[in-house]
């Protein structure tokens, strides 16, 4: 699954216009590397998201096309 339509899907970001624009101004990090919307996101990734002076890491548990909203937060484990 793409990065942007991840992080809708999971609802670490409300719209997926805003995950994109997020990925093209290089506030989503990927294993340690600056990464572009189209990345494929997979089970094990370590996303980090910089929001202003917060930094937020997190850990992908699973990937799926449609979850509920009480099913998102299963997705991903914060780590820091």
């Amino acid at each position: 699954m793409r990065l942007d339509k991840y992080l809708k899907v999971s609802r670490i970001i409300k719209r997926r216009t805003v995950a994109n624009e997020a990925c093209d101004q290089g506030r989503v990090i990927v294993n340690g590397k600056v990464a572009r919307a189209s990345y494929d996101v997979k089970v094990g990734d370590v996303l980090e998201l910089r929001f202003g002076e917060k930094l937020t890491k997190m850990e992908v548990l699973n990937v799926v096309e449609h979850v509920g909203k009480d099913g998102a937060s299963e997705l991903y484990r914060v780590i820091q």
